[in-house]
Parts: structure tokens; C-alpha cells; sequence
């Protein structure tokens, strides 16, 4: 799989892995078609991985961060504004942006923005048009199962506990 249609995979399902396990598919996997054990690093076809992943980390049209369970995660810009709208209920870390670079001596070194950093005005707009429902409908797929965002909310000390 080329760059070109490894945005279309992300475009399509909106937020993958790069290759972490989890709630949503893994990009590396898509680029060789077919399952990778271990570390992508150590498959034949690494080298065209990381190719591909470069590629698409200097697209405009994604972000990466950390945002399911904390492991690189391409999001496309069609969700950005439901990540605007439940950012209360990500910890920051997890919307920072996450660029990656080789440093002249071969280190691999991550370096983040924060989210306010990064998200563009546009996708703060469109935040305001979608609903906390449309929102959580959009990004189900990283949201905890069975955990809707008003359930992310602390109660204040002085608040009556439910019972």
C-alpha cells in the first residue's frame, strides 16, 4: 500500500493505530496486508512501512497522537471536531501531537504540541455545529465501551452522591 491510499484507509476509518494493539485498526498492517508479529521494524517490508508513515505524518489532513489507550494514533480532520468538542474527555497527552524525527546522529526522538497548539480554528468551528451526542458517535471507537462522556465528569465535593 502507498502513501496515497494509506490516507484513505485512515480517511475512511477515521482514527487507526500505527501499530499498537487496540480499539481501532493497524495502519502497518494495512500497508503490508497481512498481520505483524512483533515490532514492525523487524519485517522485510520496513523499510516501505516507515516510508509510508512519514509520508502521512507530514499530511495535512491527519494528526498523530496518542489518543487510543496511548499509543501512536493517525486521526483525520474529519474528526477533529469531535475531539474539539469531548477533548474534556481525553487527558492532554493523549491529543497532543506527536511529531517524530531523526536526529542527525540516527536518535529517534518524539516531540509534541498540545492540543490547542495544533487543532485549527476551522475545527473549533465545526465544533460548535456538533452536538456531545454526534460527537461521541464519531469517535465511539476510542471512547471506553459503555462510558459516554458526561460519565467523565467529577463531581464537586460539595455534590450529592447518587445512589
Amino acid at each position: 500500500m502507498d502513501a496515497e491510499r494509506a490516507l484513505s484507509f485512515v480517511e475512511q476509518h477515521g482514527v487507526v493505530l500505527v501499530s499498537g494493539r487496540g480499539g481501532a485498526p493497524r495502519l502497518v498492517e494495512a500497508i503490508v496486508g497481512e498481520p505483524i508479529r512483533g515490532s514492525w521494524w523487524a519485517h522485510p517490508r520496513s523499510h516501505e512501512i516507515f516510508a509510508v508513515l512519514q509520508r502521512l505524518e507530514q499530511s495535512a489532513d491527519l494528526a498523530l497522537c496518542r489518543l487510543v489507550e496511548g499509543k501512536l494514533t493517525f486521526v483525520h480532520r474529519r474528526l477533529w471536531p469531535a475531539l474539539v468538542r469531548l477533548q474534556s474527555a481525553f487527558a492532554p497527552e493523549r491529543l497532543a501531537r506527536v511529531h517524530q524525527e531523526h536526529t542527525p546522529s540516527g536518535k529517534h526522538v518524539n516531540r509534541s504540541s498540545g492540543f490547542a497548539a495544533w487543532i485549527p480554528a476551522s475545527a473549533r468551528r465545526a465544533a460548535q455545529q456538533l452536538s456531545r451526542s454526534e460527537a461521541e458517535s464519531l469517535l465511539a471507537a476510542v471512547l471506553t465501551p459503555g462510558r459516554r462522556v458526561a460519565a467523565h465528569r467529577q463531581r464537586s465535593p460539595t455534590s450529592p452522591a447518587r445512589s
